[in-house]
């Protein structure tokens, strides 16, 4: 069996890779059919010529940047005060919001904000999209943070309270710094999640407040476009580039805290 490991694994690796791959190739190609006429750069020029798709993008910048700004500092410091509380119960009912279903976690927060906004008198926008983001985004702080206190040495913030420096004064000068891998990690992958999100924002979202992954399925439905395909590995790059670093902070994160 291990003989063949290396073959097993790369059958696997092409199993997942190769419609990316044909995906990244058809992008090219000069056809708006799935036959090669001959190599072109016009469907990456035309994205940036569709405004509707330029909207998309920028309004999926704007949330998946708040969404992970809120939830950095919320899951931060939810993170830390777990690790300091010591409580399994809170800590593995974190899990919980992993394991639903989008679309049950969508269909929830849209009933949810009916509910709310029925006293409010507020609209479906993009303060409901963002505020769903931070929802589903705040777990994977947690998680992410709490791995890397697994192997904080508390001795740090105890010799800085011996000399003298307030609780503040720790957290921010002491912990933050050993925490910072960890938290760039857990912003990158809140900032990934986010940008990608489609079942759970198709629901809570309002007029004016479409994202890209929402305008690309629309125009998916009618035919694949080539625009689409240039654009979807436009978005592969770089979201991929995104969760590779993601997953080197977060290994650091996980390693040995060293001395300052």
């Amino acid at each position: 069996m291990k003989r063949f490991l290396p073959e097993y694994a790369a059958a696997a690796y092409l199993f997942l890779y190769s419609p990316l791959v044909v995906l990244g190739i058809f992008s090219f190609n000069s056809s708006k059919v799935a036959i090669w006429r001959g190599f072109t750069w016009d469907w990456y020029i035309r994205v940036f010529q569709n405004s509707a798709l330029l909207d998309a993008t920028l309004n999926s910048l704007i949330i998946a940047c708040a969404a992970t700004l809120v939830s950095t500092i919320i899951g931060t410091l939810a993170g830390y005060a777990l690790w300091k509380k010591r409580s399994p119960i809170l800590t593995n009912s974190l899990y919980l919001s992993l394991m639903t279903p989008e679309i049950v976690a969508g269909v929830s927060l849209l009933a949810f904000f009916e509910w709310l906004f029925r006293f409010l008198h507020v609209q479906l926008g993009m303060h409901t999209v963002i505020l769903a983001h931070v929802s589903f985004c705040l777990v994977y702080v947690v998680i992410v943070i709490l791995a890397r206190l697994r192997t904080f040495d508390s001795s740090f913030e105890e010799a800085a309270l011996d000399l003298g420096a307030t609780e503040w004064q720790v957290f921010r000068y002491v912990t933050v710094p050993m925490l910072l891998p960890g938290i760039i990690a857990a912003a990158l992958l809140c900032f990934t999640v986010s940008f990608d999100d489609y079942v759970i924002t198709s629901l809570v979202a309002g007029v004016n407040s479409e994202t890209l992954p929402m305008v690309i399925y629309a125009m998916a439905r009618k035919g694949v476009s080539p625009e689409v395909n240039a654009l979807s590995v436009m978005i592969t790059v770089g979201l991929g580039v995104l969760i590779l670093l993601a997953g080197r902070l977060e290994q650091r994160s996980g390693g040995k805290a060293r001395r300052p």
